[in-house]
């Protein structure tokens, strides 16, 4: 019932110097109370005036939120039918793109053994020519065969002291007897190819010997050679190839100036 002319009339009082609490208490214990409580009741006036237009904008907004939530859950219901429709329709698609796709894994297969058959039939169709042509180099290799084994004895038995140089002119020589005598060999013919395979001269690199072909030549004559090599080997890359290449077979170095030759000196 508080009014806010009551408030105005109340002012003057509450502006009062003593018009206090710890003021009334000296006159009188009961007009302390009321002090008190009319103070309190002009505070309680202020603060309810801002709060009432809240509390009414409060209830405003609650019924405005349950009329949202209403319609929220109104549209959720229908979300969620739609989703159910969807998620069946979305696996009809599925179903059907899985379809699709085997059925493009299928036409793929049968395009790709279409055009190996092809491919296979036109392959065989040409396979006489090359097979043609290598039953003549095949025969060629059988006449030249003798001239170039003896080109790689030769070569094995006797190059191993020289130098690159001298070997080309060892083979040229050889090559011109050869000609004289009609032996045939491969004029063509790569002495290194014929006595080694890429795949080992890959595996001497690895342990050490040089790429080189002088390199690769005494590699050859080393390990092919009947007789024992004689390294000469001032840099000590072969010593290093070969011990590389015989450790695993408990190869065993040692020195003119070991104590097992010097006791028999």
């Amino acid at each position: 019932s508080i009014t806010e002319e009551t408030v105005e009339l109340l002012q003057p009082y509450l502006d009062m110097e003593d018009y206090n609490l710890e003021t009334a208490k000296k006159v009188c214990g009961n007009v302390a109370g009321l002090c008190s409580w009319t103070q309190a009741m002009a505070y309680f006036y202020g603060i309810n005036k801002e709060v009432l237009p809240l509390k009414a904008n409060l209830a405003l907004q609650e019924g405005r939120l349950a009329a949202a939530q209403m319609e929220l859950d109104s549209a959720q219901n229908q979300l969620d039918e739609k989703q159910m429709e969807l998620d069946e329709v979305q696996a009809m698609y599925d179903a059907a793109v899985k379809e699709k796709q085997a059925l493009l894994d299928d036409a793929e297969a049968c395009r790709r053994k279409m055009s190996n058959a092809t491919a296979l039939i036109e392959g065989l169709g040409g396979e006489k020519l090359r097979w043609t042509a290598s039953s003549k180099n095949f025969q060629n290799q059988i006449i030249n065969l003798v001239g170039n084994v003896l080109l790689a004895t030769g070569f094995l038995s006797y190059s191993g002291p020289f130098n690159q140089e001298y070997r080309n002119l060892l083979l040229q020589l050889w090559k011109k007897e050869m000609d004289n005598s009609k032996i045939p060999y491969s004029k063509n013919l790569n002495l290194t190819g014929m006595l080694v395979d890429n795949a080992t001269v890959g595996e001497w690199n690895l342990q050490g010997l040089p790429n080189d072909d002088l390199s690769i030549q005494n590699g050859i004559i080393v390990t092919k050679a009947s007789r024992y090599p004689l390294l000469i080997d001032p840099q000590g890359q072969g010593k290093i190839w070969i011990k590389n290449k015989e450790k695993n077979n408990g190869l065993q170095v040692t020195a003119m100036n070991h104590k097992f030759f010097r006791n028999h000196i």
